[in-house]
């Protein structure tokens, strides 16, 4: 391992089944939506519960032994994955994404990280956590015309219930960008009681 510091990020990983069930709902809304749409390379849909931004190499032992014991704390539970919609909101959409729907236990799990990391020197978000996979990301340069075509493509259409996800380990990831996009390594899988 280098001196360099890496950008890394506490997640959820989805199997490969649900990733491809996600990547035909993308695949349906580039159809119509345009080419202003950056869109999630499929390998890369993940649930992210905490980003750290760089992490020193001295601290990742410590950091990956923190997450290791709080996972074990929680218990193993479910999450189904559906629904479209787009932040700020489908009108003047920038990010793409779909919806999980989990129990409080979810929630009580991302608290859980975002407060032992915080107590390692990571801080938390300044916003509630809403649990959701980033699908695309509209561009910057898109012309009104262009948001406005995406827009329409994500109130016309449907999507119901993709698919469910057993929840039974997270994941520290390394996040290294790169010109065709990020790329993510997994560094450490810690998993949940059963």
């Amino acid at each position: 391992m280098t001196d360099a510091a890496i950008r890394a990020f506490v997640a959820i990983e989805l199997p490969a089944s649900l990733q491809a069930a996600i990547n035909d709902v993308m695949r349906g809304l580039q159809q119509t939506s345009g080419k202003a749409v950056r869109w999630v390379t499929p390998r890369n849909l993940h649930l992210t519960l905490k980003f750290l931004g760089n992490v020193s190499p001295t601290n990742l032992t410590t950091l990956m032994k923190s997450i290791t014991l709080e996972s074990a704390r929680h218990k193993a539970f479910d999450c189904t994955i559906g629904t479209l919609g787009a932040y700020p909101n489908k009108a003047r959409p920038r990010i793409v994404w779909v919806g999980v729907q989990a129990p409080p236990a979810l929630l009580e799990l991302q608290r859980a990280i975002d407060r032992e990391t915080d107590r390692l020197g990571y801080p938390g978000e300044d916003r509630d956590f809403s649990p959701h996979l980033t699908l695309g990301r509209v561009s910057q340069h898109a012309s009104a015309q262009e948001v406005k075509q995406v827009a329409d493509t994500l109130n016309q259409a449907e999507v119901g219930q993709i698919g469910a996800v057993n929840v039974d380990s997270i994941r520290l990831f390394r996040s290294d960008l790169q010109a065709g996009g990020a790329v993510y390594t997994s560094l450490l899988s810690a998993a949940l009681s059963k």
